[in-house]
């Protein structure tokens, strides 16, 4: 059946929307969440399994430390409440990824609550209020064969690789967030890039979540304009990029608006997103936490940190993304306009490597916010994911500096990077981009093209010092861009002064 979409502004005028994230990070510890088994990605299916993650009678958990460690620095972060005394519970339900047939998470007693986050945009700051943090392990991965979707849905059969079963995970979780009217998709966004840069500067997962070790369930739900009532949600699951999270609040909020001014019931259900189409698609009905007949995990006694190591933890933390932000612009002298254009492209990391790897702060602004950046949008990826590293960004630009290339022909080097031709220098070689730097040639097209307009050449004689624009632009096409202006225009004033 084909839905009816919104327009985003109609939407607007007759609905308040109201959000709630959760994201699931995956740790990196060495080991998972109440086993010993390894947890390196990409491992062949099934090698990292033992008989605890596969729920085999007899088998016992163990919590993992490291976990619970990383779990209190995720709280800390967030400006939660560190719980002196919290247990896990079972959550049973049937999936197939899941080998004990129940997962083993916190239910009413996290081990971190009642936080909040800032996340700015466009100039305005929206706090965001963190419900919970809790423990819990991952799923395994299932496969799904044939049919045209890769769902369940169709498939003639399933491949289930359990290595990921057991890994540790914290669910972070908001509080309904109210009250952004038509920002709501670009707060969603950034609550979720915050959390990232947040998690990556901890040090305690990669964030990568293209591979899932970072990956966000949006809830959605719409009201009517002025009502204090909550609508009814849906959990859109799994979205894995900033840009897709976005884009999910977006179609929800138009999908939503249909089905509601055509007088029905938004059903409580799951959502699959779909990267091609920016759209959503059913999953499943959305259970209540009641229905997952929680009750506490008899196999693990209760994790009671003391005070004296939350402090201890508390004094790890690295500096704060917000005040790391306004160090950066200050060392980089960008105006507040420029720093929130580069924050709102996910870009602060990537300028400041390259900044570190030799290039100049407005240099590596202009490239990654640019050429990169137009880049990445057709490609529809992150800024990060575009092909292009800073060391390869700031190594163009020493190119610049040095005069072996100018912005035009730095832009056909980019080409050949996101090609995979090879290094900056390889490129210049293969390709012949060098700027002409040899005075000879540069004299003959000055030559000919004094040659070709002689009355641009009198007016020059003349004092017309801007007239040499003309040959300096000739001179360029003859060369195919690759001359120098700055020595072209010198050697024209220099011929007829």
């Amino acid at each position: 059946m084909t839905e009816t979409l919104v327009p985003f502004d109609e939407v607007l005028e007759r609905y308040d929307p109201a959000l709630g994230l959760e994201v699931h990070v995956e740790l990196n510890t060495a080991t998972k969440m109440f086993c010993g088994c390894p947890t390196e990605f990409g491992a062949e299916p099934n090698t990292q399994v033992c008989p605890t993650c596969l729920g085999l009678p007899g088998a016992m958990p163990a919590v993992n430390g490291k976990a619970v460690e990383a779990a209190i620095r995720i709280g800390l972060a967030l400006n939660c409440q560190i719980a002196e005394w919290c247990r896990f519970a079972r959550k049973n339900y049937f999936y197939p990824d899941m080998p004990k047939n129940f997962q083993t998470s916190q239910y009413d007693e996290p081990i971190c609550f009642d936080g909040h986050l800032d996340v700015e945009v466009d100039g305005e700051t929206y706090r965001i209020g963190i419900e919970r943090a809790h423990m819990e392990e991952d799923t395994g991965k299932a496969t799904h064969v044939g049919g045209a979707t890769g769902r369940i849905h169709g498939a003639d059969h399933s491949l289930i690789d359990y290595n990921r079963a057991g890994i540790p995970l914290i669910e972070i979780v908001t509080k309904p967030i109210t009250g952004t009217g038509e920002k709501a998709p670009l707060v969603a966004r950034a609550y979720v890039a915050a959390l990232r840069d947040i998690v990556k500067g901890l040090g305690v997962s990669d964030v990568k979540m293209e591979q899932g070790s970072m990956r966000c369930d949006v809830n959605l739900s719409l009201a009517p304009k002025g009502s204090d009532k909550l609508g009814t949600r849906t959990e859109t699951k799994n979205v894995n990029s900033l840009r897709s999270v976005e884009r999910a609040v977006r179609f929800e909020m138009s999908r939503h608006a249909g089905v509601l001014d055509a007088g029905g019931s938004v059903l409580q259900e799951t959502r699959h997103f779909h990267e091609d189409t920016a759209t959503t698609s059913p999953g499943r009905p959305k259970s209540d936490a009641e229905d997952y007949r929680y009750f506490p995990e008899p196999d693990l006694v209760p994790v009671a940190p003391s005070r004296e190591w939350v402090e201890e933890l508390r004094a790890t933390l690295p500096e704060p993304p917000t005040v790391r932000r306004a160090r950066l612009q200050e060392a980089w002298g960008y105006t507040d306009l420029e720093m929130r254009d580069v924050v709102s492209a996910g870009a602060v990391e990537l300028i400041e490597e390259t900044v570190a790897a030799g290039a100049a702060p407005q240099a590596a602004r202009k490239w990654w916010l640019s050429e990169i950046s137009r880049r990445a949008n057709e490609a529809g990826v992150e800024l990060a994911e575009a092909g292009v590293t800073p060391a390869q960004v700031a190594e163009v630009q020493r190119l610049i500096d040095e005069g072996t290339l100018n912005d035009k022909l730095a832009r056909q080097v980019f080409d050949g990077l996101f090609a995979g031709e090879g290094t900056p220098a390889q490129i210049i070689e293969k390709r012949g981009l060098a700027l002409v730097s040899d005075d000879g040639p540069l004299l003959a097209a000055i030559d000919e093209a004094l040659a070709a307009q002689p009355d641009i050449a009198d007016k020059i004689r003349g004092g017309n010092h801007k007239a040499a624009g003309a040959i300096v632009g000739a001179v360029m096409k003859a060369t195919r861009g690759q001359a120098d202006a700055a020595r072209v225009q010198q050697l024209i004033l220099e011929k007829l002064s």
